[in-house]
């Protein structure tokens, strides 16, 4: 009898793995090796992730039991299946969180002199200071909203702070409640005087409890607590319907703020009256309502990171700046002597704003072409595409105006850039363009050469410091005319069918991965086995891991690391026995995609911006492209055997859907710490460099 590969018992639910990768992340927040302050940015990481999820992910799950579907994921699951063990999952979830905060981070800290104060342990000059504070900063921008027959429950900002404050006259026993929402232009952090080389906070919601009583004058507080809502963010997109896309995706940024309240969290000393309360207002239930045993939003701690504690945080890195040892005259005749591979943020992302820079003040270069999906806010690129116009310079940019979260500063960017005079071009209708490739056209003697930049991640140099990505230099002409090509399908019409060199999703990308997972199990042999390493952020897609699975059924041995969510499961007798799936989360969030495919004695390696997800390969444009040069190839094969051999931050995905330890082989001496590694190769590069002398 054959094995049905689509069998439910095959397959990991993609929410619930999601969360497991959260819980990862939890996990380094318990690590007592970490500084203290990294610890303290996993647990705002960890309030941050699930924030978006569920924003989006939990938003659509509510909106499907709402609209009475009932499909099942390939894991057997209906939605409110679903959204149970989510619930359950996330409750459990958020109380760890909370000790970890309450009982170890910050009481860790306070012995170090960073301390959140209570506003009762405060001494008197603190107390003046606090007290002057709210006078001066916040009595004058808040506004009670009371809660009656003739004030219904206030529409709130999703995310935000709020107090929920229950009052009582002088001379009746009847009990008001109102509302008090907490803007975002107040800090959430108030400095106290403090004794030099020592932080000292308080929150300003409890600054705000202290001094309610300024707001409701002659009324008696019984009692004030916190709670927070989330609102359904996800937008809905009828491009179809649309004249105009970048209007559409203004109105729907409005209409975000009105969205379905979906998550509900309260301080858990709020009494059960008004939890029943606002859980009526928000019309939500027991599942969607979590009593948090600390302070709500963790998400603002990220700040403390930028405290003057060196000794607290990881130890700073310099990024290698090893392809300037190399250019000469111009980045352009570096280039043409070789293609030349970055490693983020190993090696400086300042390489690619130089290439960019360069090309802006190059009186050859005609043309320059780009994809940005997320780029930073203060941006070295968008200036140098302007300047690039400025010398006349024919520039066209595709801005990803549905990048999630990052619409509105694509919208703002997209209007900056018009005004420059730059092409500005809003992608391909009804898909998300997800690719990040740069295109510099230079006229050299009587011939016209493209010189690309092609990368795993965006042109963003913010996230290209935290970010581990995977970016080529070249000037290989074959690429070259593929990504005049592949320009001219996002900018006009095209409907190209073929590619010299790259894989171009929703058209070319899936059926070439199956191609090369075909090829594997054809031509595996005991004496020449083949080999799959895939690096990516996400394995969901059913019809390619039941490609994988074949290829374990051959024999082939497969090495799967996968940070985030992985719903193929490993393991299993007679189906997945020669797969591994591990995780690697660490100091740098690890962003890469790789595809290695090697048989009959010969491997590919493509690097691109697509992970192995249905929407990835099917809904959005995705480019994913070979490496040519030999010893680059050598070089990222290199890099991603330093993954497999990592037994420090990696975590091994078990046929039971836990994430264990990876267990050190039998002779080891000391943890291998991929990340470490690389940090330590580039600063003897960078110490190699320094002593080359300068002419």
């Amino acid at each position: 009898m054959a094995l049905n590969l689509k069998d439910e018992r095959y397959y990991f639910n993609r929410e619930l793995s999601w969360l497991a990768f959260n819980d990862r992340v939890l996990e380094e927040a318990e690590e007592q090796s970490h500084p203290l302050l990294e610890r303290l940015k996993y647990l705002s990481i960890f309030s941050s992730n699930l924030d978006e999820f569920y924003m989006i992910r939990v938003a659509g799950i509510k909106e499907q039991i709402h609209a009475g579907v009932n499909n099942r994921t390939p894991d057997g699951l209906n939605p409110e299946q679903v959204l149970r063990q989510i619930a359950s999952h996330v409750h459990e979830s958020v109380s760890r969180q909370a000790r970890i905060l309450n009982d170890d981070v910050l009481p860790a800290l306070a012995r170090k002199g960073v301390r959140v104060r209570t506003i009762s342990s405060l001494r008197k000059t603190q107390r003046e200071f606090v007290e002057q504070y709210f006078r001066e900063n916040v009595y004058p921008v808040l506004t009670p909203l009371a809660m009656d027959l003739a004030h219904p429950f206030p529409h709130l900002k999703g995310l935000g702070m709020n107090l929920l404050v229950e009052l009582r006259t002088p001379y009746r026993q009847d009990r008001k409640v109102a509302v008090l929402h907490i803007p975002s232009s107040l800090p959430r952090f108030v400095v106290l005087p403090a004794e030099p080389g020592k932080y000292e906070c308080v929150l300003i919601e409890d600054l705000i409890k202290r001094q309610a009583d300024h707001l409701f004058p002659n009324f008696k507080i019984v009692g004030i607590s916190d709670f927070r809502i989330t609102r359904n963010a996800d937008l809905d997109l009828s491009e179809a319907e649309a004249d105009d896309l970048l209007k559409l995706i203004e109105r729907e940024l409005r209409k975000r703020r009105s969205g379905t309240v979906i998550r509900l969290e309260v301080s858990q000393s709020m009494n059960t009256e008004h939890r029943a309360m606002l859980m009526e207002a928000t019309g939500l239930t027991e599942l969607d309502v979590f009593d948090i045993p600390t302070y709500l939003d963790l998400t603002p701690f990220m700040s403390f990171l930028g405290l003057p504690f060196p000794d607290l945080k990881d130890k700073p890195f310099k990024p290698v700046l090893n392809l300037r040892s190399v250019q000469d005259s111009s980045v352009f005749s570096t280039i043409r002597k070789g293609d030349l591979l970055l490693h983020h943020p190993y090696e400086s992302f300042s390489h690619v704003v130089d290439f960019l820079e360069e090309s802006a003040e190059d009186p050859k270069v005609l043309a320059i072409k780009i994809t940005l999906y997320r780029t930073s806010g203060k941006s070295s690129i968008v200036k140098a595409l302007k300047t690039a116009v400025d010398n006349g310079k024919q520039v066209t940019a595709l801005i990803e105006l549905k990048a999630r979260f990052d619409e509105q500063n694509n919208i703002e960017w997209a209007k900056e850039l018009d005004r420059a005079g730059v092409n500005v071009i809003y992608g391909v209708q009804g898909l998300k363009t997800h690719c990040k490739i740069c295109m510099v056209v230079r006229k050299e003697g009587d011939t016209i050469r493209r010189y690309l930049h092609m990368s795993t991640g965006n042109y963003n140099e913010s996230t290209a410091r935290i970010y581990t990505d995977l970016g080529l230099l070249t000037c290989n002409p074959e690429m070259g005319e593929d990504a005049s090509a592949f320009f001219n399908l996002l900018t006009g019409y095209s409907l190209q069918k073929k590619w010299n060199r790259f894989l171009i999703a929703p058209h070319t990308l899936r059926p070439e991965l199956c191609r090369m997972v075909h090829e594997c199990i054809r031509n595996h042999r005991e004496d020449q086995p083949s080999r799959i390493i895939l690096v990516v952020n996400s394995l969901v897609d059913p019809d390619l891991i039941q490609e994988l699975y074949k290829a374990s059924i051959t024999g082939v041995r497969v090495d799967l690391i996968v940070r985030g969510i992985c719903c193929l499961r490993p393991g299993v007798k007679g189906v997945s026995e020669n797969i591994t799936v591990k995780s690697i989360v660490g100091r740098f969030l690890e962003h890469s995609r790789v595809y290695y495919f090697k048989y009959s004695g010969q491997s590919q390696i493509f690097l691109g911006s697509a992970d192995l997800m249905q929407r990835n390969l099917d809904r959005r444009v995705e480019l994913v492209f070979p490496l040519l040069d030999t010893a680059i190839k050598g070089r990222v094969r290199e890099i991603i055997q330093f993954m497999i051999d990592d037994n420090a931050q990696s975590r091994y995905l078990t046929r039971e859907g836990n994430y264990v330890r990876a267990k050190k082989e039998a002779g080891d001496t000391a943890a291998f710490h991929v990340q470490e590694y690389l940090l330590y190769l580039a600063q003897e590069r960078q110490r190699e460099l320094d002593t080359i002398p300068h002419h």
